[in-house]
């Protein structure tokens, strides 16, 4: 007798977490990555949202990650999760809700919010400090090495869209702190923390 999967409702947490904090709304996430900045406004900083999807037994597991990296120097980051109960093995379908799950939270970060940021900067731009903006996708172009090739266009387009840089493999480096979480199956039930 085959066994009876075990079938949950998808989850779609809307708050963030990272090592010290948990449940934090994505205004607080915000709060964070300004008073991260605020810290060394001479730096040079990476804003990057990017999102990974690993298919599991009976699921798919998505990981968003927020990084708002100081180059060279470390990093303030955070990451929420969104299961899906099934397994999506489509190459497309994959990539494009990986692609929408991060530009899901890239709406949050508004011309309004991203002119703050680079207001806290403006003073040290001629002795080099910089803020970038960018959505990494789990993607590349090189048709050999990538069975995403076919699509990348398409998402970089949603992205570009935005306003933002889409950054694609090998560029995407920030995909591999998403890559490493998504390879931990779900266990059902998740705590509390998952908002759905």
């Amino acid at each position: 007798m085959k066994k009876q999967r075990r079938s949950f409702p998808m989850i779609h947490e809307t708050t963030f977490r990272n090592l010290s904090e948990q449940n934090l709304d994505i205004q607080e996430v915000m709060d964070r990555i300004a008073g991260f900045i605020a810290q060394d406004p001479r730096a040079i900083y990476n804003l990057v949202i990017t999102t990974d999807a690993q298919v599991h037994s009976g699921h798919t597991k998505f990981v968003t990650f927020i990084v708002a990296y100081r180059v060279g120097q470390g990093a303030w980051l955070c990451s929420r999760q969104v299961i899906v109960p099934r397994e999506i093995n489509a190459v497309q379908e994959k990539l494009l809700l990986e692609t929408t799950y991060s530009q899901e939270i890239a709406v949050h970060f508004d011309y309004a919010y991203r002119v703050l940021l680079e207001d806290m900067i403006l003073p040290y731009m001629d002795g080099g400090a910089d803020i970038k903006f960018f959505i990494d996708i789990d993607g590349g172009t090189d048709k050999i090495k990538n069975k995403t090739a076919a699509y990348v266009a398409e998402m970089v387009s949603l992205v570009e869209a935005m306003g933002l840089i889409a950054h694609v493999k090998p560029e995407s480096v920030m995909v591999s702190l998403a890559d490493r979480e998504t390879k931990k199956p779900y266990r059902y039930p998740l705590s509390a923390a998952a908002n759905s």
